[in-house]
């Protein structure tokens, strides 16, 4: 499925198209970006089922010290049973402080740059599964992988999670949905 424009507007279509082939699939884990948990709620209330992973931005990333998901977002979540992790972007870490400094494009970088020739969304869902996985949240098994461009979802993939050691073991196996225009 492609979507005529990409951001907040797809979100509810990208979990239910999402869910539906993972269902299809025999597929048991999600794993969704979701910054302040908008995204992340609807998710759960659409895989039923699933084990749900969501995948929020490190402490800091907004402002020192400043962690994004409100803590009583974060029990919300969690008393309804997804698993939280708060994790540095797998595709930019530290090279993003040194490329702020000192300029230029580095390996994990570039990888991020190339993602994006399919959409910011599609980057995204690859980063997080790298992130959950390095978190120990998931079990090495196929899964969803969901992803947005600035707010909400608009990007599903289908693929085998890797840990950020093991990047090039991950495969990409299908793309459910993302933006055409982006």
């Amino acid at each position: 499925m492609y979507f005529d424009k990409p951001g907040k507007i797809n979100t509810e279509q990208t979990l239910k198209l999402a869910y539906v082939r993972g269902k299809a699939l025999g597929i048991k884990e999600v794993a969704v970006a979701s910054s302040k948990g908008d995204t992340a709620k609807k998710a759960l209330e659409i895989f039923k089922g699933f084990k749900v992973v969501i995948v929020s931005y490190h402490c800091g990333f907004e402002a020192p010290f400043e962690v994004v998901m409100l803590d009583s977002v974060r029990k919300y979540l969690v008393d309804n049973g997804a698993i939280i992790v708060s994790a540095t972007h797998a595709l930019s870490g530290v090279e993003r402080s040194i490329a702020k400094k000192y300029g230029g494009l580095y390996p994990a970088l570039l990888i991020a740059e190339t993602l994006r020739l399919f959409g910011q969304g599609v980057k995204v869902a690859v980063e997080i599964s790298i992130m959950a996985a390095d978190a120990g949240a998931l079990s090495g098994q196929d899964i969803i992988a969901v992803g947005g461009t600035n707010k909400g979802a608009d990007s599903a993939l289908v693929l085998k999670p890797a840990n950020q050691s093991d990047m090039f073991n991950m495969r990409i196996r299908e793309i459910i949905c993302k933006p055409r225009a982006f």
